[in-house]
């Protein structure tokens, strides 16, 4: 399928509230790249394209110019299950998101099967100027390495994130909130010794507190270390 049969597709499902909802929610991107195709009709175009093998001329033609091509490309780039390929045409793909949502909303399921293999990717893109390259690193480390396979080696490449971007001290941010979720003993120390800026400390407790699976005790303890 080319690019011109599947913007004609895109074009068919726009909705105009969903594109000025979209609009107003990223504002990092011109409303003009924007058609509003809902995200569930988004997936399930993905899944179609790689069910019937129609995605190959699509994703080798970077840059996209809408919005919705590059969600699209990054939901097919989740759906396939070929390691190796998947990792390479991620890797190909970072550096053209443009978005928090492209970059969160893609979630390769290759890689939650192989976690451990994706780690050298995950060391390459956390170093990069890109910024929602390293975004998308910080959350791998979120998504597959928080429990069974949890080390402080892995909070430790976060920590040694340093940027004034929002959208990566962010993601630090929610990074942090979701490990002391999982793993309290291990990552409350980095928040008694403010192992992150102020600001993204800050935003880090203030995200904890929002959790019903951290205790009342616990949330007293964090609420003591803001940092004023």
């Amino acid at each position: 399928m080319n690019k011109k049969e599947i913007l004609d597709l895109l074009y068919t499902a726009a909705d105009k509230e969903h594109k000025d909802y979209i609009s107003n929610l990223i504002t990092s991107i011109d409303k003009d790249s924007i058609i509003g195709v809902l995200t569930p009709n988004l997936r399930e175009m993905a899944r179609d394209m790689v069910a019937n093998g129609d995605w190959r001329e699509f994703i080798a033609d970077l840059p996209h110019h809408f919005f919705e091509e590059n969600q699209l490309h990054a939901f097919i780039l989740s759906e396939l299950l070929d390691f190796d390929f998947v990792a390479k045409e991620v890797d190909r793909f970072l550096p053209y998101i443009d978005n928090w949502a492209t970059c969160d909303q893609m979630s390769p399921k290759v890689f939650a099967e192989k976690p451990e293999k994706s780690l050298p990717y995950i060391k390459k893109w956390i170093k990069s100027e890109h910024v929602y390259t390293v975004r998308f690193a910080i959350l791998c480390l979120m998504r597959y390495f928080l429990e069974d396979k949890f080390d402080t080696k892995y909070v430790n490449m976060v920590v040694r994130v340093k940027s004034k971007e929002y959208y990566i001290n962010m993601m630090q941010a929610w990074y942090f909130s979701t490990a002391i979720i999982k793993q309290w003993d291990a990552i409350f120390p980095y928040f008694e010794k403010v192992a992150l800026d102020s600001w993204t400390h800050n935003r880090a407790i203030q995200k904890a507190l929002q959790s019903r699976r951290i205790s009342q005790p616990n949330k007293s303890k964090l609420r003591q270390l803001y940092v004023h």
